[in-house]
């Protein structure tokens, strides 16, 4: 039985990239947020977190706890919310980035209007919207043979998107996954997946000659669209703005020849 308190504190630190800032989200010292990982490290029996000097980074068993922490989480918050709901109606309008968090946001977004059922939540202010496909690739000359074990993944650090669109897609199917490379750079993604070290998601610019995609007759079934927004404050400078519109011609352009 995971503590709730625990969990709180190891998202925060996650989320926040370390232990001083965490302990301020969860109004506790940051000698308290450490004793409190240190306890939850000490009930899983492995290590949680990479401490690199000042950088906090999941290991890749905190990773796997990280979806079901969010997820107990939302639950026990959603259970709080419909107990004590006053039951007051309105609407709360957001203007989110659509590629930030895509799937844990829907989730957190569903568990809050299914607690709130006299509320709608409007997202708007997006000045253009651009569709963006992503594929499961991995080698056209090194295939690696997927249909037995652990699935070898290769991402970007932990926070991306696509790495844990990746996760989440395996993990709901039910498949076991491990990384077997992470670079910070595209090049370094495109060359190791060309090099047979495992398998990837990449959007369909991304992807290369080298690069075969799977399809669900490999076992991997296709991912949801992705999209990219350019949004700006409503106060933003004629500067800004002019910026703006230059930025959506591009997008456009960009998105014309692909078609």
């Amino acid at each position: 039985m995971f503590d709730l308190e625990l969990l709180r504190s190891f998202v925060s630190v996650v989320d926040s990239g370390g232990f001083t800032r965490a302990g301020e989200r969860v109004r506790r010292t940051q000698s308290t947020v450490s004793q409190q990982i240190k306890r939850l490290e000490e009930d899983v029996g492995q290590p949680l977190l990479n401490r690199t000097g000042k950088d906090v980074t999941p290991t890749e068993a905190g990773e796997r706890l990280l979806s079901y922490a969010r997820r107990l989480l939302s639950l026990a918050e959603e259970a709080r919310d419909v107990v004590t709901r006053p039951g007051h109606e309105g609407a709360v309008r957001l203007g989110v980035p659509e590629d930030f968090a895509a799937y844990r946001l829907a989730k957190l977004l569903a568990g809050f209007s299914r607690s709130h059922p006299g509320l709608r939540l409007d997202e708007k202010g997006g000045i253009a919207v651009w569709p963006e496909r992503v594929h499961w690739v991995t080698s056209k000359s090194h295939p690696r043979d997927t249909s037995a074990g652990s699935v070898p993944l290769i991402g970007f650090p932990a926070g991306c998107l696509y790495r844990a669109g990746a996760i989440h897609a395996l993990e709901s199917a039910g498949r076991a996954w491990h990384m077997a490379y992470t670079s910070s750079n595209l090049a370094g993604i495109q060359a190791a997946v060309a090099a047979g070290m495992g398998l990837s998601i990449l959007s369909e610019m991304a992807i290369q000659a080298d690069h075969r995609v799977l399809t669900a007759k490999d076992g991997f079934a296709p991912i949801d669209r992705t999209e990219v927004a350019l949004v700006a404050s409503p106060d933003a400078s004629p500067a800004t703005l002019r910026l703006a519109d230059r930025l959506a011609e591009f997008c456009d352009n960009v998105q014309a020849k692909a078609a």
